[in-house]
């Protein structure tokens, strides 16, 4: 096995505002951009060159990776004017691989963390002679995910996405977003449309009696597609949960990156990462979360599974909690933002603008303030 392609060029709609100057792959998770963890993985797994399937975004990701030799990489760029989905984006980036027709070309979501044997998953599919293989993984609640049911031996007998009755739960293995094809199915995916792998490309091989291989693996799996995942998996990566060669430094509680400054009797725990360039002040306690280059953490706050944008600025005594603050954002003193509270890039909120009601039935916020500014 020598080539791989990433897919790295959705929107991450999902995100925002972290996806609003910074393509999804890019966002920083335990210190670097999510994708480097990705690209050294690839290279210790023995993989010499990969192509980017880019799109949202493009060019940002050429002029932070370049032509990938820092990760032992020879890395390629494919990009695509328009959205063509999943099975497009590979057929796009097949211009650029060297694999013959019957060679293994493994594909990986750009949005996956995942602890994935890449090694032993391309090895099963060369055994098999599968035309593809896809990495399964189980999942408790399987709605929100394509399944994939096999029989007794791996086979691939369905795909079934996001099922919307219990009748529809026929498994709960799920597509996990790595794949290893033969390079002449990708050669036979329509080129120049958007095309669906999941919807398209992989029932109409069923139909026609290919043979698709499914291999679950209980390994450490994250789909990243939603802020507080995006803040766990940082927080995986730092405290060594799951193991990535492109930690900028040691395991532990946090990771502070040269340049932040973290005042003496500050708190720092559960794998929180401060950004070159960050300042957190005197008290201040931060707790499983991502705090962004350049961001300011006031005196006495108190930020818990929440992710601090660049540039931002955190109030004194203010409190996240399972919150995103965009870059350049500012929230003033004595506010509290709890669960699923997002504050877009550059807002501004004043001093004690929101707070939030425990007397609530239900738990529901009682938001008092400027709504306008989430």
């Amino acid at each position: 096995m020598t080539e791989a392609i990433l897919l790295v060029g959705g929107q991450g709609t999902r995100l925002r505002p972290v996806t609003v100057h910074t393509p999804k792959p890019m966002v920083p998770a335990a210190g670097v951009p999510f994708l480097a963890h990705q690209l050294a993985r690839l290279a210790a797994a023995g993989v010499d060159h990969v192509v980017m399937a880019t799109c949202y975004l493009a060019e940002v990701f050429e002029p932070h990776f370049g032509d990938g030799s820092a990760y032992g990489l020879e890395l390629e760029y494919a990009v695509e004017d328009e959205p063509l989905g999943t099975g497009g984006a590979i057929r796009n980036a097949a211009a650029r691989l060297r694999s013959g027709g019957d060679e293994p070309v493994l594909v990986l979501n750009g949005d996956i963390l995942s602890g994935v044997g890449i090694r032993g998953l391309v090895t099963t599919h060369v055994r098999r002679g599968a035309d593809v293989t896809l990495h399964l993984t189980r999942v408790d609640d399987p709605r929100a995910f394509g399944l994939v049911p096999t029989d007794d031996h791996g086979r691939v007998l369905a795909f079934t996405e996001k099922p919307t009755t219990p009748e529809g739960i026929v498994t709960d293995q799920i597509n996990a977003g790595a794949y290893v094809f033969r390079r002449s199915v990708i050669d036979a995916i329509p080129p120049g449309r958007a095309v669906s792998v999941e919807r398209e490309t992989f029932p109409a091989l069923l139909a026609r009696g290919a043979y698709l291989h499914g291999q679950v693996e209980s390994a450490y799996w994250l789909d990243l597609g939603r802020p507080e995942a995006l803040v766990q998996a940082s927080a995986d990566l730092v405290r060594g949960v799951i193991a990535s060669p492109a930690l900028p430094g040691e395991r532990g509680e946090s990771l502070v990156l040269p340049g932040a400054e973290v005042a003496a009797d500050a708190r720092l725990a559960a794998g929180t990462v401060v950004g070159a360039g960050a300042r957190i002040g005197a008290g201040a306690v931060v707790h499983g979360s991502v705090v962004l280059d350049g961001a300011d953490v006031g005196a006495g706050a108190d930020v818990r599974r929440s992710l601090v944008g660049a540039g931002a600025r955190i109030g004194r005594r203010t409190v996240l909690e399972g919150a995103v603050v965009g870059d350049g954002a500012r929230v003033g003193a004595d506010n509290e933002l709890r669960t699923g509270a997002r504050v877009w890039c550059a807002a501004v909120l004043p001093d004690a603008a929101l707070r939030f009601s425990p007397d609530v039935p239900n738990g529901s916020p009682t938001i008092e303030g400027p709504e306008q500014c989430l």
